[in-house]
């Protein structure tokens, strides 16, 4: 079967892949995203880097495994780069840390790919589907510098048309938070957009990414005195 061949075909079992994320919104976010994706399952969802190492450990004792972590940089309890360094299987990062040496080290630390808050829901998508394919492709138990290389390129291309910047059709609760960004003499939160409109804070969220990807918006981050950073959101 030729390498292309290989990553075209349906994996045999559903890739498991656990979440971690300090915010339990935004992991029930990712979570959601991943079962979207065929060939993958959610094997759990955790919110510290504690919680993240018992799971893995849990389902390795059970006889199971998790294929792949998607972890956030900003947890409670240490980094997500010492994380990566430490769990048992293949991790993305999910972080809105977009500093260039933060990204370099949680690269070198062996993340396969990194997502900066807030993505587009298929880039995330497309991301799991190069996944699935390296582990198709990296499945023998040998191979040739041909499948090394096609290993790299299924974790680096996307497939399909990528998330173009236009601005697409907007429901009455898009707009109401691109007023509410644009009305406000300051940056928002996401909390805060959602306290001024009266939906919840995950529902501005991804509204909020919506805008940012349309390029209505833009986002940065605020930095506090401890803790993750927030993010916040501005017109152009």
């Amino acid at each position: 079967m030729t390498d292309r061949a290989a990553a075209e075909r349906e994996p045999l079992s559903p890739l498991s892949v656990l979440v971690v994320d300090d915010d339990f919104r935004v992991a029930g976010i990712h979570a959601s995203l991943v079962e979207e994706v065929p060939g993958f399952r959610v094997a759990g969802t955790t919110h510290t880097a504690t919680a993240a190492l018992e799971a893995v450990g849990a389902f390795t004792a059970a006889g199971a495994t998790v294929d792949l972590a998607l972890v956030d940089i900003y947890l409670p309890d240490g980094s997500g780069i010492d994380l990566l360094r430490r769990l048992d299987c293949d991790a993305f990062v999910l972080s809105a840390a977009a500093e260039g040496p933060v990204v370099r080290r949680a690269l070198s630390a062996g993340a396969l790919a990194y997502l900066i808050k807030p993505f587009p829901p298929e880039l995330l998508a497309e991301k799991l589907r190069g996944y699935a394919r390296f582990r198709q492709l990296t499945d023998a138990q040998s191979v040739d510098q041909s499948t090394v290389e096609s290993t790299y390129r299924a974790l680096r291309e996307t497939v399909g048309r990528r998330p173009d910047r236009r601005p697409t059709t907007r429901t009455v609760t898009a707009d109401a938070v691109l007023t509410a960004v644009r009305n406000s003499p300051t940056s928002l939160s996401a909390g805060q957009v959602g306290e001024l409109i009266g939906v919840s804070r995950a529902t501005a969220q991804r509204y909020l990414a919506s805008l940012v990807t349309s390029g209505l918006l833009r986002m940065s981050l605020r930095y506090g005195t401890t803790g993750r950073p927030e993010q916040e959101y501005r017109t152009q």
